[in-house]
């Protein structure tokens, strides 16, 4: 759909793939509200994959950063691209895709770990397959955001979950 709108209107357009998202107002169902919730309750949270899932998780300011970015710096397309030897990643059209994401795949146990370390609580995991359709494991590939807009996400898991945990136990009050 990009690409098709910046051929036939010349519309610079640029859309994302944002990876696993989290911190402060997000989604109420996403795993580190679930775990917060249940550790800070004594309840059991669930470890798909045995745990051995990994997540290419990303902060949301680190995420801001990368719009801001590129909204301040809309892709002008790539003019040494041809039909002869195209580059599948990009075109002479002023359209990209943009990964936003840490570039660094986090181990679900070592998120867990980070949740329990600024919360002071072991929480009680319960070990579970891995679901359907689920994947083992996804990875932001960032060259792009690096290249061309000089960025690149830098929260570390630990800092991330730390910032959203007080923010969780301000807004919730526990």
């Amino acid at each position: 759909m990009v690409h098709t709108y910046s051929h036939l209107y010349n519309l610079p357009t640029t859309s994302f793939r944002l990876f696993t998202v989290y911190g402060p107002w997000g989604r109420p169902d996403m795993s580190l509200f679930l775990f917060t919730k249940a550790i800070l309750a004594g309840k059991v949270i669930d470890a798909f994959n045995n745990g051995d899932m990994k997540r290419d998780f990303i902060y949301i300011d680190d995420i801001v950063e990368g719009l801001v970015r590129v909204i301040d710096n809309p892709y002008k397309g790539n003019p040494e691209w041809t039909g002869q030897n195209p580059d599948p990643g990009s075109a002479n059209l002023p359209y990209k895709i943009y990964n936003i994401g840490n570039s660094a795949p986090v181990k679900l146990m070592d998120f867990i770990v980070a949740i329990e370390k600024k919360l002071g609580k072991e929480a009680k995991k319960n070990f579970m397959p891995m679901q359907p359709g689920d994947v083992p494991a996804t990875w932001a590939n960032v060259d792009d955001l690096i290249e061309n807009l000089a960025f690149q996400p830098e929260t570390s898991i630990e800092e991330g979950v730390g910032k959203f945990i007080d923010w969780y136990r301000e807004f919730y009050q526990v």
